[in-house]
């Protein structure tokens, strides 16, 4: 793999890397001996990530404890590795991995207003924070940012309300930011990486007695969401034939909405949970 060499020493910023996708891409990053600085909000599990990155290879990892639902911390993360002389933010940022999300729940949406408003502050406002706080060193390294989001951004699906609200506003609003990187003549590359199901826990947990859409492993949705960065792709699609959903649903919009209400088992007869 050609990116693997521009990976060495690359200065990384991975959020939500306590579990699931953003665990595993920072053991990937760890493999390939890049410099890492991961957050989440459980202090003792990032402890153990950190622990783990290193044995795997890692050149530096440093974690930091954060809850970015509190407008404060996205600022404070940045802050945080400034801070730090021989670290990645003195020096500059090559990769922000913008990858972390709310609880949500999988379930017909019962009106609640205030769960959308506090997940769009998770799932969409400290992405734009974080954004607009690392766009100086990016502009310096020629880096890199890459949102992590979902099929869910691109096309709509029953029980997933106020998440998909969240993922369709990054691709608008990261849609249009990389138009005026563009026309600007900015260096920085911004890669959306589109996901199917996969098999995280938490994942897998919700959708139980809903479907048997099959789930793909999270470690190699890491692997293609790092490749896709690395080689400074614009959109990416794992696994790939989403992209063929996403082209074949907008040709044919009333026909996939029934396929996609079709996937759900007993979808007429699901309460919330």
């Amino acid at each position: 793999m050609r990116f693997l060499g521009s990976l060495k020493g690359a200065r990384v910023l991975v959020t939500g890397a306590s579990t699931g996708i953003g665990e595993q891409m920072a053991y990937r990053y760890a493999r390939f001996g890049a410099q890492i600085v991961i957050t989440a909000r459980r202090e003792h599990i990032l402890h153990r990530v950190a622990e783990k990155c290193v044995s795997l290879g890692a050149q530096k990892v440093l974690y930091i404890a954060a809850d970015l639902a509190q407008p404060s911390d996205p600022d404070r993360v940045l802050k945080f590795g400034s801070l730090l002389p021989s670290f990645v933010f003195a020096g500059g940022l090559d990769y922000l991995v913008l990858n972390h999300i709310g609880a949500s729940p999988f379930a017909t949406w019962d009106g609640d207003v205030e769960h959308t408003r506090w997940l769009m502050q998770v799932n969409f406002l400290s992405y734009l924070q974080m954004t607009s706080r690392a766009l100086p060193s990016l502009e310096e390294s020629r880096g890199s940012i890459v949102v992590v989001s979902s099929l869910l951004g691109k096309m709509s699906s029953p029980f997933v309300g106020p998440y998909a609200a969240t993922k369709f506003a990054l691709s608008g609003f990261f849609g249009s930011l990389r138009h005026e990187m563009t026309m600007r003549g900015s260096n920085v590359t911004i890669t959306m990486c589109f996901l199917g199901l996969i098999d995280t826990q938490s994942a897998m947990e919700k959708v139980k007695g809903y479907t048997n859409t099959k789930a793909h492993p999270a470690s190699e949705a890491a692997l293609h969401i790092i490749k896709a960065g690395a080689t400074r792709q614009w959109d990416t699609f794992y696994p790939w034939h989403l992209y063929y959903m996403i082209l074949t649903g907008n040709l044919h919009p009333f026909i996939w909405d029934f396929i996609i209400r079709s996937v759900y088992s007993n979808y007429s007869t699901q309460t919330n949970k």
